[in-house]
C-alpha cells in the first residue's frame, strides 16, 4: 500500500459538507481529479479506484512533480443522469417547448389567416428549426390547445383548414 507509514487524511466527505448533497458531489468530482487520473495524482487514494466513499483515505503523493507552472487539475464529470431524473429533464424540455410553438403557431397564422394542417406542421418546424426541432404530434397538440382557447378555429367546412382568431 503507497499509504503505509504515511499519516492518511481521513475522508472529508462527511464532516466538511453536512448534509448538503450538492457539497458532497462536489468534493467527490473534485477529489477525483485529484486522486484517481493517471500517472498525475496529487492524492494517493485507498482503496485505489475510481469511485470516492466516506471511507476512503487521502495522503498527498511526495513523488507528484510537474514542469508546469501552474498545473491544471480536471475535474471529473458529473455522473450520469438516472432514468427518473432524464424523464423529468425531459418534461420539463417540453414544458419550456410549449410557449415557443404556440408563438409560431400563431405568428403564421396572425399573417396568412386561414392555412391547412400540413403547412402549418411545415411552417412551425421551418421555423423552429434553429432552436428545435418539434414533433408534428406536439404541434397538433399546441394547435388544439390554442385552439380551445380560440386564438384559432377549424373551418366549418374543411376540417384540415384553421382560421386566425383575431
Amino acid at each position: 500500500s503507497k499509504l503505509t507509514g504515511q499519516r492518511p487524511v481521513r475522508s472529508l466527505l462527511p464532516s466538511r459538507c453536512g448534509s448538503d448533497p450538492l457539497g458532497v458531489i462536489d468534493l467527490q468530482r473534485a477529489l477525483q481529479g485529484l486522486a484517481c487520473v493517471k500517472g498525475r495524482s496529487v492524492l494517493w487514494k485507498e482503496p485505489v479506484g475510481k469511485d470516492i466513499s466516506d471511507t476512503d483515505d487521502f495522503v498527498f503523493n511526495e513523488k507528484f512533480t510537474s514542469k508546469l507552472f501552474k498545473v491544471k487539475i480536471s475535474q471529473v464529470s458529473a455522473t450520469k443522469e438516472c432514468d427518473s431524473e432524464k424523464q423529468e429533464t425531459r418534461h420539463k424540455v417540453e414544458e419550456d417547448r410549449k410557449p415557443q410553438i404556440e408563438a409560431a403557431i400563431v405568428r403564421i397564422m396572425k399573417s396568412r389567416k386561414v392555412l391547412d394542417h400540413n403547412n402549418i406542421i411545415t411552417e412551425v418546424t421551418r421555423q423552429l428549426a434553429a432552436r428545435f426541432l418539434p414533433s408534428p404530434v406536439v404541434i397538433k397538440k399546441r394547435i388544439e390547445s390554442l385552439i380551445e382557447r380560440e386564438f384559432l378555429e377549424r373551418d366549418t367546412e374543411d376540417r384540415k383548414l384553421y382560421r386566425y382568431v383575431a
